[in-house]
């Protein structure tokens, strides 16, 4: 069944802060933590847990800040070893296993002319990150990520090894598709539609001082129906070099030819307030490892995290009183704070995944003494409070379920969820979100 460490036992601890990239790890603690190398260890598991009465919490091997998988009592199933990925190119289908990391997943599929929308952060398992979602590169392209899952291989409650797809167990589809960490299930593996990959990676960068803020907010706002699919516009307040507050607008673009990124990245030039930027750097060709380095500086290992985030369609003028609260109270470096333009988006599939909108904001507190967990925490939990009557919701990736319980489904999937695990999980062995509305 994998290798397994008692609470209590030598390696226990270890093996428990392992299961979290936060550093901040969780004063939650299970009583058992399996690390599964394969499909017959996530099965074992299951029907042990089962047997003994423990319920499961499941890690693929992603960021997962708020650590929803590590909970006081029961079984810690790791699946982060489970991380094959087998391409058939002819197809354009890949299966990949929970522990697959999307950066290294592109890297193979590159070697064919394959594209996946895997996540932004390097090192994010494709586990957690499909289940709950998924906003990747070229996400404005092809959908959550959750969109191009076909089927997935799943251990239920019961102990059964099935296939969910579309046909066969279609409930299961539905949900694995958006419920994230409150899935009732043990994925083994994920069955993937892939894409051409863009042949061509630009991005363009402009830094403008505190004093532009609602000028270049309300210009992003405005021209943000009109970009390009293919055009991350995001806006990102954080510390520059000499730690004074700071605006970077930045826009990678995954197309197939420069004369396309030049086209799809001329809006830039329209920022009402460009003659006061502190630096423009104008459309140049980089890689989607440069593109991976550059999100891994604004998010470094070994550091202590708390994380919200909300969607919204509120208008500038709505918005400009909160934002400008939280470039004010900003923490230390690296923390920021992300707005990206995400609408307006096509009609979606019958999946559990069913709230987004026109515009995301998300709150990143990130630093490394623990004397400072109460203000971090504090501060994005606060202000994203301060916010909520903006929101339409939130999306799980960023979640903090447990700090403040928010939206992240519509009504009547929540209740189809509730349904749904009613069926596949009678006694509640997974354990469900920290918090709901």
């Amino acid at each position: 069944m994998g290798r397994e460490f008692r609470r209590g036992e030598d390696g226990y601890e270890e093996a428990r802060r392992a299961t979290v990239w936060n550093a901040r790890t969780p004063d939650r603690f299970p009583d058992l933590i399996v690390q599964a190398e394969g499909e017959a260890d996530v099965v074992a598991a299951v029907r042990r847990a089962g047997a003994e009465g423990m319920r499961i919490g499941v890690r693929s091997g992603g960021h997962s800040w708020a650590g929803n998988h590590v909970r006081d009592g029961g079984l810690l199933l790791d699946v982060s070893r489970v991380d094959s990925l087998a391409v058939d190119a002819e197809a354009g289908t890949a299966v990949a296993g929970p522990g697959c990391r999307g950066d290294a997943a592109l890297a193979q599929l590159a070697e064919h002319d394959l594209f996946f929308p895997a996540g932004h952060c390097p090192g994010v398992a494709l586990g957690g990150y499909l289940l709950q979602g998924g906003f990747g590169w070229n996400g404005r392209v092809h959908g959550p990520a959750c969109m191009s899952v076909e089927a997935i291989d799943v251990v239920t409650a019961a102990g059964e090894l099935v296939r969910a797809d579309e046909r066969t167990h279609p409930d299961l589809f539905w949900a694995a598709r958006g419920a994230g960490p409150g899935f009732f299930g043990a994925v083994v593996r994920f069955h993937l539609r892939l894409y051409p990959r863009p042949r061509h990676v630009a991005n363009a960068v402009q830094l403008y001082p505190l004093e532009v803020l609602d000028e270049v907010f309300a210009w992003a706002q405005e021209v943000g129906p009109t970009v390009a699919r293919e055009v991350e516009l995001m806006v990102i307040v954080h510390h520059d070099l000499e730690g004074e507050p700071e605006i970077a607008v930045t826009a990678p673009a995954l197309v197939d030819t420069p004369a396309e990124a030049v086209d799809a990245l001329a809006f830039l030039d329209d920022c009402p307030v460009q003659d006061r930027a502190k630096a423009v750097v104008p459309e140049v060709e980089v890689t989607l490892r440069d593109l991976y380095a550059a999100v891994h500086h604004s998010y470094p290992d070994e550091h202590r995290y708390a994380v919200d985030n909300m969607w919204t369609h509120a208008p500038a003028a709505q918005l400009l009183p909160g934002l400008r609260r939280i470039a004010e109270t900003l923490p230390e470096a690296p923390s920021h704070m992300l707005w990206m333009n995400w609408g307006p988006s096509p009609a979606r599939p019958e999946m559990a995944y069913s709230v987004e909108d026109e515009n995301y904001i998300a709150l990143y507190g990130v630093w490394q003494d623990p004397a400072d967990d109460a203000a971090n925490v504090s501060w994005v939990a606060d202000r994203m409070g301060e916010m909520e009557d903006l929101a339409s919701g939130i999306q799980l990736a960023d979640e903090n379920l447990g700090q403040r319980p928010a939206r992240f489904a519509s009504d009547a999937n929540m209740a189809r969820l509730d349904a749904v695990r009613a069926q596949y999980d009678p006694d509640g062995l997974f354990h469900p979100w920290m918090g709901r509305l």
